[in-house]
């Protein structure tokens, strides 16, 4: 028997390295899955390797990423900090780190520790100094120093989305034997996506077997705490992308040997599941407790390993901000068996067009479907604008279809929810609710933690307040936001804009002339929300001044990007509407100055796909 299957059969080889009087920390992670294990019970599944570790350790059934995207779920990890509170929660970015603080494995070195990652970091925000000993390809725990205890990742992007993509593909498991979700229409295609995520999940579960292999080999398994996580759910679309529960949760596999047994929690038992609520912002706290670290009180998430073991949390959080190149703004909760949604852009539909999701065979199809009006209404709803709060019972609707925001018999269970999504918010001063250009230019230089932390530069109740009464479409709120558009604060103002942008011709109708006074607004972003509602929903007069207004924002060489990008998406909601700008948009350059390299394909791709609209509506 191999040393590999001796260590995960519970057979430990005799030679083994010198004891450590602290745990070394193995991490292995993967990308783009949810729990679609054998050893959550998913019999579709292939997944021998994270089996025989949950079989002697614990796996957590109800664990959630922060985010459905990778960049602001991992930097949440890295920080211990909610993405949305440090204004990192956009898909891609990066901001300056909060003053003062330190991503967790520098605690680590400082206590001793080697930290390697080998080799993701896909960060938002600027690394505070010397994060990691070593952060490569290259990067292992045997290069540390002789007994030095370690702390050290291992990712695998086997099954990454875009694996899901790849054709010619040897097929591992069945297409026509797949559970198709109900939100997505069963076509080949979708069948043919759904097996080869299934199939590139297991080419993940094969890399975490060479990395426990590479330990057992060395004599390291009793002396290593062992973890193994997804970044975030399905890779699928609907999934990835949206904080939904199918977005949102992970698998969660924590092995801790026998001679840290008062490292464990008290429900740790071999091949035991834990019910515990366990969010990603937790584990920074967790890995820091494990060594023996008191985590720092900034630190956001609550330790639920280790010597500083906290009580367990009644919810987990989600959110969604700018998906690449398209803007939205979503919160999410949930209690473990019902999920909480609040759309804060309701009047963007589900699925914006985002040029790399729709590179999915399933997103294309399900598209083309929609056009060709041939969707049952559960699989249409993805194609359509949103109801501002969502909820949904996982028991009996595991695929998140059922709305029961409205239902007489839920309004309790919303409540609570909607109060523990608001709570949060307010308790990590959420910084989403400002247009992404002013998480910079409030900040003037510093972090946009520290600036929201400063009532002064972020009056954030009266700026949450109106995205309240802005976006939950309520006709009573009229005359309220009518008044807001009088508010010193750019974002109030700005919300009032597109509370009237949501609530379309009425909402136009009822505040006309706020909205044509808006159109000469100090702020770039203010004058975008009412050129796109006066020129979706005013007079042909009303679409002349929209579009002069729009197009005089549109240039990322005179703008900056944040500002090109939310013109280009107020002149594609235009749709036809937009003809008329199509020569000005055909000449504006693509290229100008960005904050940092990861901003610079976004306004290529959004023209691009203006572009390519006025080419078709010629021909």
């Amino acid at each position: 028997m191999c040393c590999w299957l001796a260590f995960l059969n519970g057979v430990i080889p005799e030679a083994r390295a010198a004891q450590s009087a602290r745990p070394n920390i193995l991490w292995i992670s993967s990308e783009d899955h949810g729990p679609h294990m054998g050893c959550y019970g998913d019999a579709f599944a292939t997944t021998p390797n994270v089996d025989r570790l949950a079989a002697r350790g614990m796996i957590y059934t109800r664990a959630w990423s922060s985010a459905p995207v990778c960049a602001p779920a991992r930097t949440t990890i890295i920080s211990g900090l909610y993405a949305s509170s440090t204004g990192a929660e956009h898909m891609r970015s990066m901001v300056p780190f909060p003053a003062g603080k330190k991503m967790f494995p520098q605690f680590l070195r400082q206590a001793g520790y080697y930290c390697s990652n080998n080799a993701k970091e896909d960060y938002n925000l600027d690394k505070p100094g010397r994060v990691w000993d070593d952060s490569s390809r290259k990067a292992h725990w045997r290069n540390r120093k002789p007994g030095q205890p370690f702390f050290a990742v291992f990712n695998s992007e086997k099954s990454h989305e875009s694996k899901l993509r790849v054709r010619p593909h040897q097929q591992m498991h069945d297409p026509a034997k797949v559970r198709v979700p109900d939100y997505h229409p069963d076509t080949p295609e979708v069948r043919q996506d759904w097996a080869q995520y299934y199939d590139i999940v297991t080419e993940a579960d094969a890399d975490a077997g060479e990395r426990l292999k590479e330990l057992a080999e060395a004599g390291l398994a009793e002396d290593t705490i062992v973890f193994y996580w997804a970044d975030h759910g399905s890779g699928m679309p609907r999934s990835k992308r949206w904080p939904y529960n199918s977005g949102l949760q992970v698998p969660l596999v924590v092995y801790i040997p026998d001679k840290f047994k008062d490292l464990r929690p008290p429900e740790y038992k071999s091949g035991g599941k834990s019910d515990r609520l366990v969010s990603f912002v937790d584990f920074a706290p967790t890995v820091l407790s494990l060594a023996g670290i008191q985590p720092p009180d900034w630190m956001q998430g609550r330790a639920f390993l280790g010597k500083f073991l906290e009580a367990p949390r009644s919810f987990v959080h989600g959110f969604r901000g700018r998906m690449d190149e398209r803007d939205d703004l979503v919160r999410s909760v949930t209690d473990g068996r019902y999920v909480y949604i609040r759309n804060y852009m309701p009047h963007k539909i589900y699925g914006q067009h985002i040029d790399y999701m729709f590179q999915t065979p399933t997103t294309r199809v399900w598209k083309q479907l929609h056009d060709q009006v041939k969707l049952t209404p559960v699989q249409d709803i993805f194609w359509n604008t949103k109801a501002p709060e969502e909820l949904f019972d996982l028991q009996s609707d595991p695929d998140e279809v059922n709305n029961l925001a409205a239902s007489p018999a839920h309004q309790q269970i919303k409540t609570r929810l909607r109060k523990a999504q608001q709570e949060l918010t307010r308790s990590i001063r959420d910084v989403g609710f400002l247009p992404e250009g002013e998480l910079f230019s409030r900040a003037n230089g510093g972090s946009p933690y520290d600036m929201g932390h400063n009532a002064g530069k972020y009056p954030f109740e009266r700026v949450f307040e109106a995205a309240e009464l802005a976006s939950m479409l309520e006709a009573a709120a009229v005359p309220e936001l009518k008044q807001r558009f009088k508010d010193n604060d750019s974002a109030v103002r700005c919300w009032a804009a597109l509370g009237m942008l949501m609530r379309g011709e009425e909402g136009v109708r009822a505040t006309h002339e706020e909205l044509a006074t808006a159109l000469a607004d100090s702020s770039p972003y203010v004058r975008i929300a009412a050129a796109e509602a006066l020129g979706r929903y005013g007079s042909d007069a009303d679409l002349k001044r929209a579009l002069n207004a729009l197009v005089e924002l549109v240039s990322i060489a005179k703008n900056g990007v944040f500002v090109s990008m939310a013109a280009l998406n107020a002149l594609d909601a235009l749709g036809d509407k937009a003809g008329p700008a199509a020569q000005a948009i055909q000449a504006m350059p693509s290229q100008g100055k960005v904050p940092d390299a990861r901003y610079a394909p976004y306004v290529p791709r959004l023209l691009e796909d203006l572009q390519a609209r006025f080419r078709s509506e010629r021909q």
